[in-house]
């Protein structure tokens, strides 16, 4: 928690490859944390002495008559099915949660959790495997709950409340006078209450202190944390990510997708992954150069209000660029050549902007070109990026702006594409990657994430209900929320119920995330109007009944 030092993501096999000063975390048995020393902190220490790829993703958050529209009540009435997720955790890496709510409480009071950790408090006694945060199980919750001053026991609150909006979604208790009920209310739930980025993890990429963000290896941390509850418990998990970063080659490789592939091919392990809410953000440039062709150019426009923050090119091999960019006052750098190891730190003359240039020829986690541009104190108005070809062959390459609220609505791409901008880990293969829908009207939201891939796999891999649902709020009151968030929630509620009918009841006792998520594709609703699948909607909108008539 200390936020005089960076943290690094590393494979253990380079732990051990780290000089001076630091303190080490160990995830698992691939990934570990390096702590190091704020006074080792420099903007070119990205490039010249480490790689990008141990500089931990920056994560946002993904959301601000439903269950019809997934089959789930036509399911749960039938007597020979009435499946409402006995037997199975859910868990949500977020927030964390309003425990008091009465979404999550059973009908004698008691907890319908089984754990909350809690990364952000510093002075409780941390989960087993972990030296910070503080772990309240289902034990300490209930004492909590028949005090009158519950927070004097377990102070563990949700400010914020999209953990809390999440997680009953997926799985809260009904309330008809507020026609609402969690999609699977029988599971119980696992929370982990993420720690934000630090400042020096912040400062790297431009994002200011204020902005609420998370690290990937926060998000590590937490996912490990639900996998030893359901391990020693020995039950069925159903892990929800509703957050999402734009960092990436968008097409999988990143660190948090590849454990998240591993995880999804467990038996008795389902993870659901919202595909982001960057499709009308204007964040996402495609440009190409045929044969023959010098160069290419295209325009950002920067808005007041985004003086700091980052940006990615990323060119898949053989081909290779070198780039220039221009200000507002029409000064243009050199001409940055790709190079292993580098950092260019470039000055303006007319004006008080200074850039960070990482032309990096091949970024070690893709094997891909990555050209990482880093403003500090820019001007507004327009920024011209002009990429140059080195060899004679065909180039095609993207360019993402960061996701959520890292930068305002001012700063965008003037010739923006909507595609290829489902957030990470949205692109990971095996997980079920969710997109939102307007439940009411049968629309996608305008919002939701397209895909595909930078290389072209299909994601998102189904629709979910997505537009205003209902949803507990903090302070025990109820309200609505909308985005993929909310979608991947209501999924990891669909994904519980089957996980019941599969492991619980013995039907499939040996099922995996990647199953379910091929059997909720094959069971989807397909509209005769459209072809699937297509980058919008995936395979379709997710219907239980569906899946389990295709059973049959």
């Amino acid at each position: 928690m200390d936020e005089d030092y960076l943290d690094l993501l590393v494979d253990n096999t380079l732990a051990n490859n780290f000089s001076g000063k630091h303190e080490v975390t160990r995830i698992n048995d691939r990934n570990s944390v390096i702590h190091l020393p704020g006074e080792r902190f420099d903007m070119c220490m990205l490039g010249n002495r480490f790689p990008y790829h141990i500089f931990p993703s920056i994560f946002t958050l993904n959301s601000l008559v439903s269950l019809e529209k997934s089959g789930v009540n036509a399911v749960q009435r039938n007597p020979n099915l009435a499946l409402f997720g006995q037997g199975v955790l859910i868990g949500f890496v977020d927030t964390g949660i309003d425990y008091r709510h009465e979404a999550f409480l059973n009908a004698d009071g008691t907890t319908h959790l089984f754990s909350i950790w809690d990364q952000t408090i510093v002075d409780g006694t941390p989960p087993s495997r972990f030296n910070f945060g503080a772990e309240y199980g289902k034990q300490e919750i209930n004492m909590a709950l028949r005090d009158t001053d519950p927070l004097t026991v377990v102070p563990s609150t949700d400010e914020n409340g999209h953990g809390t909006m999440l997680a009953g979604i997926a799985a809260g208790h009904p309330n008809l006078i507020k026609d609402f009920s969690g999609v699977a209310p029988d599971a119980e739930l696992v929370v982990v209450k993420l720690a934000p980025a630090k400042r020096y993890n912040r400062r790297i990429f431009g994002i200011d202190d204020t902005v609420l963000c998370y690290p990937e290896s926060n998000i590590f941390m937490g996912i490990e944390y639900i996998m030893s509850v359901a391990q020693r418990l020995n039950r069925p998990v159903v892990i929800c990510l509703g957050l999402g970063s734009s960092q990436g080659d968008h097409d999988g490789n990143d660190a948090l997708a590849v454990y998240l592939n591993i995880l999804s091919t467990t038996p008795r392990v389902a993870v659901c992954v919202s595909a982001g809410n960057e499709a009308n953000s204007r964040r996402h440039y495609q440009g190409e150069l045929e044969v023959g062709q010098a160069s290419s150019e295209f325009e950002l426009r920067v808005g007041s209000s985004d003086k700091n923050f980052s940006m990615q090119i990323w060119q898949k091999s053989p081909s290779r660029l070198a780039m220039q960019i221009q200000s507002p006052s029409g000064e243009w750098t050199e001409p940055i050549y790709p190079k292993f190891n580098s950092c260019v730190e470039y000055h303006y003359v007319f004006e008080p902007a200074r850039v960070y240039l990482n032309n990096i020829m091949m970024e070690e986690e893709t094997g891909d070109q990555l050209i990482l541009i880093r403003f500090q104190n820019a001007e507004s108005g327009i920024w011209n990026i002009r990429v140059i070809a080195i060899d004679n062959l065909y180039s095609h390459f993207d360019a993402w702006l960061p996701s959520g609220n890292l930068i305002s609505e001012e700063t965008f791409f003037l010739e923006s594409d909507p595609y290829v901008t489902v957030t990470a880990p949205g692109n990971a293969r095996n997980p079920l990657t969710v997109t939102a829908y307007n439940q009411n009207s049968d629309s996608i939201l305008i919002t939701s994430s397209r895909g595909y891939t930078s290389s072209g796999v299909v994601t998102p891999d189904i629709a979910a209900p997505g537009f205003e649902l209902t949803c507990p709020v903090p302070n025990n009151i109820y309200g609505s929320v909308t985005g993929t968030g909310a979608a991947a929630a209501h999924s990891a509620g669909i994904a519980a119920m089957l996980m019941e009918w599969a492991v619980v009841r013995g039907n499939y006792a040996t099922i995996s995330g990647r199953d379910i998520s091929r059997l909720l594709i094959r069971g989807a609703t397909r509209w005769d109007t459209m072809i699937y699948p297509n980058p919008i909607w995936g395979y379709g909108v997710a219907d239980i009944l569906g899946t389990l008539k295709s059973l049959t």
